[in-house]
């Protein structure tokens, strides 16, 4: 599987606080250990205020490459759309000078206030069909979808749509609405393994039914007990976090060889990206370090 780019995400090494998020160690660092792991890349954006240039140049000095970055936005809000879309300009930009030919796009809305009157980030894990968006909203969120993968083809890069537990767009019912209203030559896929397993979806299933549409990956897996508990008990998406339901890959419940064998079957080339969001190891290192070795006995 040499067309496969295994990068690992920078998540581990981060908090996030009230005020924002928080290295755990000097950026230097964890690019240093990325690559002593063994990854060939880290996701990149402009929102680090450097240049592509200086982010090509900063990855290169510990053997890495830039992979593809994210953009998590309230894409249904119809006010922002010129807002959002110029972001979106800005970030498809920055990833064709780095090299990267997708971009991440994802829902906002961890604070949304459903109509049962709790908000995402309180749902997550076990929502309701009322914790959903409007129909009037989903439409929205589709146009602003494709409007986004026009400009972002313009600059070679195609959006790819990222599921997120705690966000307006978690189950696979509302994956399945919002992307059977974009154009799927315009909106493709880099679907998140471990957040359609935490949302209750069979991301085998997910994978096999959008194979052609997938062109990157998230690779999460989660803990499907803290999983059932947590949803059983009403747990919001920090309790979850807390309670331990991110896992490294090949200690859960995702079945990562069943996957890799249907993007094999599309000869899905491109980059996926390892990330553990709050790890139970006792250090970052060794979490990716652990799922680094596993995708190595998969042949990755």
């Amino acid at each position: 599987m040499n067309n496969i780019l295994v990068g690992c995400g920078q998540i581990t090494w981060i908090r996030f606080t009230p005020n924002g998020a928080k290295w755990l160690v000097p950026e230097e660092q964890v690019l240093a250990e990325i690559a002593q792991a063994g990854y060939v890349g880290a996701p990149a954006g402009p929102d680090s205020g450097r240049s592509a240039e200086e982010t090509i140049e900063l990855f290169g000095r510990y053997g890495l490459r830039p992979a593809p970055g994210y953009v998590g936005t309230a894409f249904w809000e119809k006010e922002r759309r010129d807002e959002i879309l110029e972001r979106v300009r800005r970030h498809a930009a920055f990833m064709r000078e780095v090299g990267c030919t997708e971009l991440y796009v994802a829902p906002g809305g961890f604070d949304y206030v459903t109509r049962s009157g709790q908000t995402r980030r309180e749902t997550a894990g076990h929502v309701r069909p009322e914790d959903s968006l409007t129909d009037d909203q989903f439409e929205i969120f589709a146009e602003t979808l494709n409007l986004a993968g026009e400009i972002t083809l313009t600059e070679g890069v195609r959006s790819c749509f990222h599921n997120h537990v705690g966000t307006v767009i978690e189950t696979r019912e509302e994956v399945d609405r919002l992307l059977g209203l974009t154009d799927p030559a315009l909106v493709f896929l880099g679907p998140d393994t471990g957040h359609l397993a935490w949302a209750g979806a069979d991301p085998v299933s997910f994978c096999r039914d959008y194979a052609p549409r997938i062109k990157t990956l998230h690779l999460k897996d989660i803990d499907a007990a803290v999983r059932d508990r947590g949803r059983d008990a009403g747990w919001d998406y920090g309790t979850f976090e807390q309670h331990g339901v991110f896992v490294e890959l090949g200690e859960g419940c995702v079945d990562f060889p069943a996957i890799f064998a249907i993007l094999r079957e599309v000869d899905f080339a491109g980059w996926v990206i390892t990330e553990t969001d709050v790890t139970q190891k006792p250090t970052a290192f060794e979490s990716v370090a652990v799922s680094r070795a596993y995708l190595r006995s998969l042949g990755l």
